[in-house]
């Protein structure tokens, strides 16, 4: 490490919290359940051989992967009546994304206007009030006469079928707040790795108190406590070489250390971005088995480079992926691994394998959450989560890469089909709901007995023409927003032990001071000189005093649910000058 800095002693000793048995949530998110099913087309299976089974059939019961054999092999035992469903494709693991904020993905692509150094910078733009943080404080914390949100539901439902549509099983959650002080996450259909209710699951934490953020002591005995890991935001901005030791994104990294030979890092830290690395940085990270989340498009359109993951390859750092948000990344993990795959072919000469990078998306990330025994790969006693490809011919990872939205064919968590063309969906399930997709038909299941009963009404359809509306309107819904905050409150006419009804809104920790962190805070160079950017600016906090946002907000297009269905996402990717040209106009042809 060769940051220059000044050292001032550690707030305390270092403690490891107390470590307790994992408990079970009160509702298991995904319980293993479900008949018997056998699924056949060629079989990329992810595991440690990376075999790929060119004929064969994966046998599913009570919600795990019982087998996968050739199809000339004999069933298992009790398979021998289970009907073959053709799937007439390949199977792959489903895609675990380590990083997306899922709440913000109704909006769509922000024309970037300039390139930025660090995330400190963008939030200061007007256009991100005008078009990111004011839209989502209106929709995250409106309300409706009786103090419940009139489009939370709606926005839960839209983001998930966003991500069905681009075969991701597993991802981060949607987080809820309440004016009773209680969070919780959503219950949801996609695979959350910040609540799984199972112990063969570890629950991930994407975000942490402000005193561990900002004191070396918590911040280590958080670490030493988890199961799975810490997935942080870290380094967030680009480094120049020439100038490393003044890089504001690495500076936040440096500040890890905490003493000449100590360093708040073990293989439960999971850096997202990490863009403001140097290699030296990931032999560090190597050192203590620490890992990375490669987000490249939303990388390129800020700060015009990404990570330096050549680095952390050589350095034998493990790499995740995730697309971040609408706004600045990839629709799904699906097109996100198309950039991926163009940064490597064009910016590193191919320097990973097809496969290393189809990796990052399965196995690697249920390395980096400790779900190896059950997730990642398609193996007996593994969760049957898995996606279908159309076609089976080929380089089977070249094709995932280069498959377009129309091309996934089925969509299957915990052994429940959710989405896919109508012919295979209807082997598995009932009817429920339907969507078109570049114009063909594909189906969807979203029943749910564990879902939230706020959601579980809410269709596909219903999602869409709420949020629709929501955004046409969202000056409209400001100022309800604000006159209901004017209004004085009513003197309360009650006992004085009866409670308050709760009420939920969005935890937006990425505008909003919530008490909670999604980075490490820690100081660098004295007890008050804390790292990474503040979620507030000061600029924001004066723009909003100054402008309401009913008279800043405009109509805003809802975000299409898939690249195929809009017309001006790719004619926008083209333009924006951060990103290199050669991925910029390289990514209309994997579409």
């Amino acid at each position: 490490m060769t940051i220059a800095r000044t050292w001032f002693p550690l707030t305390g000793p270092v403690r490891a919290l107390r470590r307790g048995p994992v408990a079970e949530a009160k509702v298991i998110v995904d319980p293993l359940d479900g008949p018997k099913l056998a699924l056949a087309g060629r079989v990329v299976t992810m595991d440690d051989a990376f075999r790929v089974e060119a004929d064969g059939v994966v046998y599913v019961e009570k919600g795990s992967v019982v087998a996968v054999r050739a199809r000339a092999e004999p069933a298992p035992a009790s398979f021998e009546a289970t009907g073959v469903v053709e799937t007439g494709g390949t199977l792959f693991p489903g895609l675990i994304e380590l990083h997306n904020h899922l709440s913000y993905n109704a909006l769509p692509l922000w024309s970037v206007p300039k390139r930025y150094d660090h995330r400190g910078q963008w939030p200061n733009h007007p256009d991100y009030r005008k078009l990111i943080s004011g839209p989502m404080t209106v929709i995250g914390e409106l309300k409706g006469a009786d103090g419940t949100s009139p489009l939370l539901p709606a926005l839960i439902r839209y983001v998930e079928c966003k991500c069905l549509l681009g075969g991701v099983t597993t991802t981060q959650g949607v987080k809820l707040a309440s004016n009773a002080g209680i969070q919780r996450f959503y219950r949801g259909l996609i695979r959350n790795v910040e609540q799984t209710g199972d112990k063969d699951l570890p629950e991930a934490q994407g975000r942490i108190p402000d005193i561990e953020a900002k004191d070396a002591r918590w911040f280590l005995g958080r670490l030493q406590k988890e199961d799975s890991c810490l997935l942080l935001h870290l380094a967030e901005g680009v480094t120049d070489p020439a100038h490393a030791d003044d890089g504001v994104a690495r500076r936040h990294f440096a500040a890890l250390q905490i003493a000449p030979a100590e360093w708040a890092l073990d293989e439960h830290f999971t850096g997202i971005h990490s863009a403001g690395l140097i290699p030296e940085d990931f032999d560090v990270l190597a050192s203590h088995r620490s890992s990375i989340v490669w987000s490249p498009f939303s990388n390129l359109l800020l700060y015009g480079g990404t990570a330096r993951v050549e680095a952390a390859k050589a350095a034998g750092v493990t790499i995740g992926l995730g697309s971040d948000w609408s706004p600045s990344g990839s629709k799904n993990l699906l097109g996100e691994l198309k950039v991926a795959s163009l940064y490597n072919e064009q910016l590193l000469n191919g320097l990973f394998k097809t496969r290393e990078l189809v990796a990052m998306a399965t196995r690697n990330a249920a390395q980096i959450l400790k779900w190896t025994t059950a997730a990642g790969t398609l193996e007996p006693g593994k969760r049957a989560d898995l996606i279908v490809i159309d076609g089976a011919a080929g380089d089977p990872y070249d094709a995932l890469i280069r498959a377009r939205e129309t091309d996934l064919l089925l969509v299957m968590i915990n052994g429940v089909a959710r989405y896919g063309t109508k012919e295979l969906m209807g082997a598995f399930v009932p009817q429920d709901q339907s969507v078109k997709v570049d114009g063909e038909t594909r189906r969807l299941f979203l029943k749910q007995e564990s879902a939230d009963p706020a959601v579980s009404p809410v269709s596909l359809a219903i999602a869409i023409d709420t949020l629709r509306d929501a955004l046409k309107n969202i000056a409209k819904l400001a100022k309800k927003a604000e006159t209901a905050r004017a209004k004085p409150k009513p003197e309360a006419r009650r006992a004085l032990d009866a409670p308050e009804p709760v009420t939920w809104s969005l935890a937006l920790d990425e505008i909003a001071d919530t008490g909670m962190e999604l980075r490490p805070r820690l100081p660098l160079d004295g007890p008050r000189d804390f790292t990474g950017p503040s979620k507030v600016t000061r600029s924001s906090v004066r723009e909003a005093a100054a402008q309401p946002l009913s008279t800043l907000l405009e109509p805003i297009e809802l975000d299409a649910l898939t690249v195929a269905d809009d017309d001006d996402f790719l004619d926008q990717v083209e333009s924006e000058a951060n990103v290199p040209e050669r991925i910029r106009k390289g990514l209309r042809a994997l579409y």
